[in-house]
């Protein structure tokens, strides 16, 4: 009999995280990292693998293991992460993290044979509530300690005193590092969170790489002043002065040359906010996205230099601050051969693509080898309540994982 997850028990148990993560008055799921409800989803998660007869721990850095020991030797790890972005959907992050689990339970069940340990875990503030990616940053041995200490979320909340506030100690990050030597593979099942695969009418993805991706706040800072009495000639307007760089955005792309490229200012903060004042300052966002990482360099040298100019030709003073960098990643093309395998074999309609967003797979292909799963979008939409996936996808992006963990730990 080929072992098969069974979807009722995956839903039900993606459907109590998504209501630990509901709050009156507000769409979607808000687990944001570190909150009292992302320790309340862990804690829920926790008890699922103990269910399921395993003995889940939480590291220092808030990310939960829970390991199958079936047999010797490097483990294979699977899982995701279980936090969200505010106002998010019910299947980024939870999907992965969930599938591992009960492909560890049908696997149980099936009583298949293991050779090697297999974990499940669920990583921690991975959406960048504080820059993204720190539990598997943690489990790569690949933070870094200035930027740890000095990370803040938009509130202004340091990342050390939020950790803290939860009985996590940021000091003892390093205790997260895993062993290269002690992980055979990792893999992950994330939604497409884009809209090639339901284009395409494709059931399977299996990911070559990811993209890198920085992450700026940027501020221009002009004079306030009252919009009836100052000339526009005289005016230091800093919102002028953002509109300016963002309509250069598009020549920006076009120089590059990449069909990859990304760029987004997805938050604008202006001061003093009110409609008989000039703005004075401007601070937002630029996100930044290439598979290549020549192409990402170049990309940040030609936002310096629309920056530059814009500032420039309104008066204005500019501040970029990095808060953070994730170089491109190719992940291990024998994992992702055999997954698109594994995948045909039973029967789904399956392609490669690269992925434009981050996940924590890119961050484990520096301690192990890496393999990541997609599963269709509806519209291609999410970070939204509206996010959306068949459960019939669901099922068979499960099983591609499933089937993917027997292969490497069978």
């Amino acid at each position: 009999m080929t072992p098969a997850i069974d979807l009722d028990r995956l839903r039900a148990d993606m459907l109590e995280l998504a209501r630990i993560g509901t709050l009156a008055g507000r769409p979607g799921v808000n687990r944001p990292s570190f909150s009292d409800a992302d320790m309340a989803g862990r804690r829920f998660f926790m008890e699922r693998c103990r269910d399921a007869g395993l003995a889940p721990t939480m590291d220092t850095v808030g990310n939960v293991v829970a390991r199958w020991d079936a047999g010797s030797g490097p483990a294979v790890m699977a899982g995701s992460h279980l936090d969200t972005v505010p106002d998010g959907g019910v299947f980024d992050g939870t999907l992965g993290t969930c599938a591992a689990l009960e492909a560890v339970r049908a696997m149980r069940a099936a009583g298949i044979h293991m050779k090697r340990p297999v974990e499940v875990v669920a990583t921690a503030d991975e959406e960048g509530r504080f820059g993204g990616m720190l539990g598997s940053q943690a489990l790569a041995g690949t933070v870094d300690p200035l930027w740890l200490e000095a990370a803040t979320d938009s509130d202004g909340v340091r990342l050390v005193d939020a950790m803290r506030a939860q009985g996590l100690d940021p000091d003892r990050y390093a205790e997260a590092r895993r062993d290269p030597a002690g992980l055979h593979a990792f893999l992950e099942l994330h939604i497409e969170q884009g809209p090639v695969l339901e284009a395409a009418g494709l059931a399977i993805g299996i990911a070559t790489g990811v993209s890198g991706v920085f992450n700026w706040t940027v501020t221009l800072a002009g004079v306030a002043n009252h919009s009836g009495t100052t000339p526009m000639s005289l005016r230091r307007d800093a919102f002028a002065g953002l509109a300016s760089f963002a309509a250069r955005l598009p020549g920006v792309i076009a120089a590059l040359g990449s069909d990859q490229a990304r760029l987004t200012i997805g938050k604008v903060e202006l001061r003093p906010n009110f409609p008989h004042t000039i703005p004075g300052r401007a601070t937002f966002s630029i996100i930044g996205r290439d598979t290549d990482d020549a192409v990402m360099r170049r990309m940040a040298e030609l936002c310096r230099r629309e920056l530059d100019e814009a500032a420039s030709s309104h008066g204005l003073a500019l501040d970029i601050r990095e808060e953070s960098r994730l170089a491109p990643v190719a992940l291990a093309a024998d994992v992702a051969a055999m997954l698109a395998a594994r995948s045909r074999h039973l029967g789904y309609a399956t392609t490669t693509l690269p992925s434009g967003a981050g996940h924590d797979a890119q961050t484990m292909q520096h301690v192990t080898r890496a393999g990541l799963i997609f599963v269709p979008s509806k519209g291609g939409i999410s970070h939204a309540p509206e996010e959306d996936t068949d459960w019939r996808d669901v099922e068979r992006g499960a099983n591609v994982l499933l089937h993917g963990l027997i292969a490497l730990a069978a």
